[in-house]
């Protein structure tokens, strides 16, 4: 057996995972001039599960980076409000441009903007400085572990001619690769779960002329339904009570599509278009965090370190949250040559406390709202307390200025 060859670099930062957090970590710190090599496992970064919503807090930061009119630019729509259906043939309507507009929020809404076009314009972004490099199929298979402390990452390119071992040798190596993270794998770590009772099925149906611009949702039926506008399709989040996609498989197809057509009639022409269950893909929610966030020249942010339920959307925020925070701590420490661990707990410190915040607030809204509305025949209900507080402006902004914002604002260190 001939011997597999291997190519050595040295940078500063090797970060693994191009998904927001990832991305938005090496565009900071390649414009502080620190030398990062960002590693993302896929050919591209167009694939299914990833979220379209950039919230003002996102839009911000961009801001601060001088970004937001580029970013503006690209083809998207804006939710200021949210409408669905409840019990007895009433709505609840939640506005969130109304408490934003009262926060004097810039940008009082959120943007729904396809996750494949914000990682390449953040990417595109920062190729523009010398020290960014960007390697798309590269497959991490261990990282490099030295007298207890972490030294870099090997992988191997999944289209290369040659079966070569690459060894990206940094001072900090920062695990931004997702819900189903290798490099938390690789470190050890075990997460903190939860149980959302809910999973996901994701399917795509045609739009046509005249259709609504803005998402569509509805409740009914022990089901959720949101459709999100991908301009020349809808995608379809259809929300399930947790392990009960078996049961739906065997009643087949139809029972699917009779569903979707009843909570959404304007798909009623359109759901035969669903003809095999592989145009169907499960995602099965879930939610957890790290007790520890780091060990000796490693870090894990964004949801490896955090799993976020997608209520509210806030995934991709507080994952760019936490790739703002790592940069202003760590950026004077990477050009100086050596990440301390202390310096990586202060990373932990700031951002664990919005973290759980959050997280405490989805379990809650998906114990006391959603797995009510999943039950059969019931739809979406507010106990009284509930329905007299959402009066008051004060109570009634305190979810939308967590969902938007997060806990408190992070802006760019200059």
């Amino acid at each position: 057996m001939s011997e597999v060859a291997s190519t050595v670099e040295n940078v500063d930062c090797c970060i693994v995972g191009g998904g927001p957090a990832g991305a938005m970590l090496a565009l900071l710190l390649a414009r502080k001039g620190v030398r990062v090599t960002l590693l993302e496992k896929q050919m591209d970064f167009d694939r299914e599960f990833r979220g379209d919503t950039v919230h003002p807090s996102t839009m911000a930061i961009l801001e601060q980076l001088g970004l937001v009119e580029k970013v503006l630019q690209l083809r998207h729509t804006n939710l200021s409000s949210i409408t669905l259906p409840a019990a007895g043939g009433s709505a609840v309507t939640l506005d969130i441009g109304k408490p934003l507009k009262r926060l004097k929020v810039r940008y009082p809404y959120i943007m729904m903007l396809p996750q494949v076009h914000f990682l390449e314009f953040l990417t595109a972004e920062a190729q523009k400085y010398p020290g960014f490099r960007l390697v798309m199929g590269a497959r991490v298979e261990e990282l490099i572990e030295e007298d207890g402390q972490v030294h870099g990452a090997r992988y191997r390119l999944h289209q290369s001619e040659h079966d070569t071992r690459h060894e990206l040798r940094a001072i900090l190596t920062v695990g931004a690769d997702g819900r189903f993270s290798r490099v938390r794998q690789l470190a050890g770590f075990e997460p903190i779960k939860t149980s959302p009772p809910m999973d996901v099925l994701w399917f795509a149906l045609p739009r046509r002329p005249g259709d609504p611009e803005n998402a569509i949702g509805n409740i009914g039926n022990g089901h959720f339904i949101a459709l999100l506008n991908r301009f020349e399709y809808w995608q379809v989040a259809y929300i399930i009570p947790k392990g009960s996609y078996q049961q739906l498989h065997i009643g087949g197809l139809e029972v699917l599509r009779k569903s979707v057509a009843s909570l959404v009639p304007l798909m009623a022409d359109r759901v035969d278009t669903l003809q095999e269950w592989k145009q169907v893909s499960l995602l099965s929610v879930e939610s957890n965090r790290l007790p520890r966030w780091h060990r000796p020249g490693l870090l894990l942010i964004g949801d490896a370190a955090h799993v976020m339920s997608p209520v509210g959307g806030v995934g991709i925020n507080y994952a760019i949250q936490d790739a703002v925070v790592a940069a202003n701590l760590l950026t004077a420490p990477l050009l100086a040559g050596k990440v301390s661990d202390h310096d990586l707990r202060k990373v932990q410190r700031q951002r664990e406390l919005p973290t759980r915040l959050i997280q405490a607030f989805q379990v809650q809204a998906q114990n006391q709202v959603v797995k009510r509305a999943l039950k059969p025949g019931s739809g979406l209900q507010f106990s009284r307390s509930l329905q007299l507080l959402s009066r008051l402006p004060f109570i009634r902004d305190i979810p939308v200025r967590l969902i938007a914002l997060g806990l408190w604002p992070v802006h760019v260190a200059n």
